[in-house]
């Protein structure tokens, strides 16, 4: 079963729709002992970095993600479920930045970049040994974001640009995260999705 993990941010529906289409039960859900048992854990996300933050934190769930990590379960994060993975983040801070979760040592910061958001189809440079992009090498996906990280962290990466070169994507063993949408991404997307689910 694939749990989404509901703390008040992220396209919960249309998640769960394309996450039906891997062939696994899905559910949304903000109980802790689901999120913690469920094969596989997606951690969306739409917004700023400190409302997700506040969101999650409200439902406990950087210390669910935490421990599935040291459990050995499988967790995805979407957009800013990507970025609040990180140690910190710099969108609308006011002097320091907002804590992460802290995953990955980093910060998301502001794309350098002539238009803001970055809103749209853009391709992704995928590493060769990618599970996530397995038959989707060279795609395009959808992303809608101003924020990003920069430097590589974790075992496999892929990379996109806009204004400047960003991280679209992490595998790293039981934490995986995407800057894009797949669920918005086509059949692309569905394909990324389907190779998450089969590699639980």
């Amino acid at each position: 079963m694939i749990a989404i993990l509901d703390y008040g941010s992220g396209n919960l529906r249309s998640a769960e729709r394309a996450f039906a289409t891997a062939g696994k039960d899905v559910i949304v859900t903000s109980d802790r002992a689901v999120a913690l048992e469920a094969e596989g854990l997606v951690v969306p996300g739409v917004g700023a970095f400190a409302a997700c933050m506040n969101g999650l934190n409200a439902v406990d769930g950087a210390a669910i993600v935490r421990e599935r990590l040291a459990k050995e379960r499988p967790t995805l994060g979407i957009c800013i479920g990507m970025q609040i993975m990180f140690t910190q983040g710099t969108e609308h801070a006011d002097g320091a930045p907002h804590a992460g979760i802290g995953v990955w040592d980093g910060t998301v910061s502001q794309l350098d970049a002539p238009i803001l958001p970055h809103m749209g189809w853009n391709t992704v440079e995928a590493a060769p040994t990618s599970t996530l992009f397995e038959g989707v090498e060279g795609e395009s996906f959808y992303f809608v974001h101003s924020y990003a990280a920069k430097k590589a962290v974790g075992t496999t990466q892929a990379w996109s640009t806009h204004g400047e070169k960003f991280l679209a994507a992490v595998e790293d063993g039981y934490i995986s995260a995407t800057q894009f949408h797949p669920e918005k991404s086509g059949v692309a997307g569905l394909a990324l999705i389907k190779n998450w689910v089969g590699s639980l």
